[in-house]
């Protein structure tokens, strides 16, 4: 159960950030019309009162969050979504724009939402905002919000901070970096620190999208492929009839993964972290599927979907404190009989690792047949696909607001997927990670036995 305690929108300070609009690339447009991200972190606070948590942490997360749009103006503002077929969106702010922060208190069991174990899945959007619903202004535009975040206090044990962000606005190396530097602003009491580092560390947020080299009818190529896909707000997928779990990958696991595919296809190429843990879970969840009597064609396709952070790989390259979307896609696909049988896991990382031989290391045009991603994408949700959200280079759980290490995060978008999986470093493994699943609860039993006898193997 929970209780309103203070809803409120925030902008920057007054007179720091003109009146500006930057154009989508067709990066961002790609993502017009999927559903938010969503994310929560969660936080031990086990001396945090009601009384303090309101006359202390409240005042401080709202200036703080002020001092850090000032420099994440877009954020703030609006995607203006032009009726016009002929006009393009883009981001615009104006002063005065702001960010939905609301805050509550719950009396459910914090301990049991942070464990790693099968949880209800519905109960996480308790602490997740709603992105506002999609506005007109006048007659020939709508107005998409961008970001709403909510802050939810359980008393005598923790926080927890639920983020919801419109994809078009940044990708995740985007939005980390924001909420990093509002956790920075936040513990520091003022925004001097985060300049600093930020200037000595080249990480200040850049918005010129003139820094991305590519075909300006690219854009056209993409509004064309969704103009007839109509501009509507996205509810949360609730009921989502699901649990949700956590399984961590040790440095000892991925290293026994890693040499179980090097001993068995001694001459493939770029065994990584990312490519074992990938293959497991892509091996597991098919074979899970099958057990519970999940209609798969054996014969159809069976395809993985990974991003790729484009920005050092353009030619030239874009800055990696780059804010907006610069991200590409692989998509390896295997025969679903292939990735069930005893070879699966070995067959997954094979193409795997060659997709990403072949279009990311050896790729000197990584933006070549971008037109395709739509279309591909497509096909291989119609046929059966297994998705990643997050990246093995992103670490959530150092964003510090002054309280320590994040205790806990969850992928919330991962449920708006018929089969995804959320992908971070481990809070508690150095070299190690932890992959996130949302399944039916029949499915999570059968992937949880898989995954835990195939690492006693």
């Amino acid at each position: 159960m929970k209780n309103l305690l203070e809803s409120c929108r925030i902008a920057p300070p007054p007179h720091t950030v003109a009146e500006q609009s930057l154009p989508l690339t067709f990066l961002d447009l790609n993502w017009l019309h999927f559903h938010p991200i969503r994310r929560i972190l969660f936080y031990d606070l086990p001396d945090c009162s009601k009384p303090y948590f309101l006359e202390t942490l409240v005042p401080k997360l709202k200036q703080s969050l002020s001092l850090t749009l000032k420099h994440f103006f877009p954020l703030a503002g609006y995607i203006v979504y032009p009726l016009n077929p002929e006009k393009k969106p883009e981001i615009r702010y104006r002063p005065g724009d702001s960010v939905s922060l609301t805050f509550f208190e719950s009396s459910d069991d914090f301990h049991t939402l942070i464990g790693n174990h099968p949880r209800d899945a519905d109960k996480f959007y308790d602490f997740m905002p709603l992105l506002p619903h999609i506005t007109d202004e006048e007659s020939d535009q709508k107005l998409l919000e961008v970001l709403a975040i909510q802050v939810t206090l359980f008393p005598g044990r923790g926080v927890c901070i639920g983020f919801s962000n419109h994809h078009s606005i940044g990708d995740a190396s985007s939005i980390v970096g924001f909420i990093k530097s509002w956790a920075l602003i936040n513990k520091q009491e003022g925004e001097e620190g985060f300049l600093i580092s930020g200037r000595e560390s080249n990480s200040l947020p850049v918005f010129d999208r003139t820094l991305i080299n590519y075909p300006l009818e690219m854009d056209s190529v993409f509004l064309n492929q969704i103009k007839n896909i109509p501009m509507a707000s996205i509810s949360f997928p609730l009921p989502t009839n699901r649990v949700r779990a956590t399984y961590i990958f040790t440095p000892s696991e991925i290293k026994k993964l890693k040499d179980l595919v090097q001993s068995r296809i001694p001459g493939l190429a770029h065994v990584s972290s990312f490519v074992v843990m990938a293959a497991y879970v892509w091996n597991c969840l098919a074979k899970a599927l099958i057990e519970e009597k999940v209609v798969v064609d054996e014969d159809k396709p069976a395809f993985f979907l990974f991003a790729v952070d484009a920005r050092a790989r353009i030619n030239p390259p874009v800055p990696g404190n780059y804010f907006g979307n610069c991200i590409m896609y692989g998509l390896p696909k295997i025969q679903h009989r292939e990735l069930v049988g005893e070879e699966g896991f070995f067959t997954a990382a094979e193409a795997i690792a060659g997709v990403i031989k072949k279009k990311v290391i050896e790729n000197d045009n990584i933006l070549g047949g971008a037109e395709n991603m739509l279309p591909e994408v497509g096909v291989a949700v119609r046929n059966g696909l297994l998705a990643v959200s997050g990246s093995a280079r992103v670490d959530l759980y150092s964003a510090d607001f002054g309280w320590g290490r994040a205790r806990k995060l969850e992928a919330l978008s991962i449920d708006g997927e018929s089969y995804a999986m959320s992908l971070c470093k481990s809070r508690d493994f150095e070299g190690g990670f932890e992959i996130g699943l949302s399944l039916p609860k029949g499915i999570m039993d059968a992937f949880a036995l898989l995954f835990s006898e195939g690492m006693k193997g």
